[in-house]
């Protein structure tokens, strides 16, 4: 499969992108080899290869979700920008 200057013309088009004739050549190139890598992978025999959605086995890095004894009121008010003692005070939305 190969794509044409006329396609890449046609779906900055539909994406409302202006590219200069050397982008299109350019964009047209760099489809094209990633295309034909693509077909490369696709002679790959994978009959039997479990699918697999990270290239490495992660572990979840969160802790252990515990409850905890809460900070102080003052200690979270005192790098707040503005407070009135008891809570954040915040610019008015509506």
């Amino acid at each position: 499969m190969k794509i044409s200057r006329e396609e890449i013309e046609h779906i900055a088009e539909l994406a409302r992108l202006e590219i200069s004739d050397r982008e299109k050549d350019e964009l047209t190139g760099q489809m094209n080899r990633i295309l034909q890598y693509m077909e490369k992978l696709n002679e790959l025999d994978t009959t039997g290869v479990a699918a697999t959605s990270h290239a490495i086995d992660l572990q979840n890095a969160f802790r252990e979700d515990t409850v905890q004894q809460s900070l102080p009121r003052e200690e979270c008010l005192a790098n707040a920008p503005e407070s009135n003692g008891v809570e954040f005070v915040v610019p008015r939305v509506i």
